[in-house]
């Protein structure tokens, strides 16, 4: 059976002063196995998309249980340490500090939490509305001081930039570093030039999104690197592009009666048994019946 204890805070704080940090979104423990088969070093569990597998919108309908259930099936089986979307803390000061605790007894690295108005909105949605910037710096004291482990991250996200302008984003983002936070997410970024602003005007960790069909443009890892930027997440590209391989092969199975023609199109069985580490877990289990006997 595979070693597949969580790495923890501490990882991802050592991964950040070595190189750009670079998350892809994982759709459960069975997506970040292949993150980690295919090299990464951290993953992102976006708060959409646990609503997304629901069938649900991101519009603050999911739960901090759900959430946490979530984180708790990945970091039980991936080492990668997991940066978790908890949309607004699920609250005010009181809830954000269980929040944290459970995310952090939960596996999570990281979190991030933004200082939009519930119900929240994807950011890269038009009518979204921030909170007062005070309101959102109690936030993120409280979450600050509510961890246990001093590496377990507090990202603050600001949507202010579609609703206030760029410079209110660089204000917040300053202003949410000296409450405690760890590292900011200025969401809706919409150029390269603002993401160069960012970098230039505000001193701390930055993170960003890139996410498709949004109001920033696809900047690569090498273009973020070189900007500066310390994180990019890709949080639904696996969950999109799995959407688009089931939708296809139900409509071959409808067509045609049968997945003959789109073998090619799935991982086949070896492969699947080799990903989750099967015959690791068939060998533990004999182990333990010849103990037994």
């Amino acid at each position: 059976m595979k070693d597949n204890i969580n790495a923890g805070p501490s990882q991802l704080r050592r991964l950040l002063r070595e190189d750009i940090v670079v998350a892809p979104g994982v759709v459960g423990g069975i997506g970040a196995l292949i993150a980690e088969k295919r090299g990464f070093k951290a993953a992102y569990l976006s708060g959409s998309q646990v609503a997304g597998m629901m069938g649900l919108p991101d519009l603050s309908v999911t739960t901090m249980n759900e959430v946490a259930e979530e984180v708790q099936r990945i970091t039980a089986i991936s080492r990668l340490p997991l940066i978790v979307d908890v949309d607004t803390g699920f609250g005010e000061v009181v809830n954000v500090i269980r929040t944290v605790r459970v995310m952090e007894a939960s596996g999570a690295s990281a979190i991030h939490m933004e200082d939009q108005e519930l119900p929240k909105k994807c950011g890269h949605l038009n009518g979204k509305k921030v909170i007062d910037r005070d309101e959102m710096i109690r936030k993120i004291s409280a979450a600050a001081s509510a961890r246990k482990n001093e590496d377990f991250m507090i990202i603050a996200r600001t949507d202010a930039r579609a609703v206030n302008g760029l410079e209110d984003a660089i204000d917040r983002a300053n202003a949410y570093l000296e409450a405690g936070a760890d590292a900011i997410f200025t969401e809706a970024l919409e150029s390269k030039e603002e993401f160069e602003k960012m970098r230039k005007q505000v001193k701390g960790y930055l993170l960003a999104n890139m996410t498709e069909d949004g109001k920033s443009p696809l900047l690569s890892v090498d273009d973020l690197r070189s900007i500066g930027y310390n994180i990019v997440i890709f949080p639904l590209t696996a969950f999109r592009t799995m959407l688009k391989a089931i939708d296809s092969i139900y409509a071959d199975i409808k067509n045609y009666g049968t997945q003959r023609n789109s073998l090619d199109k799935i991982m086949r069985r070896a492969e699947f048994y080799d990903l989750i580490g099967y015959y690791d877990y068939e060998k533990e289990d004999n182990v333990f019946f010849e103990i037994k006997k």
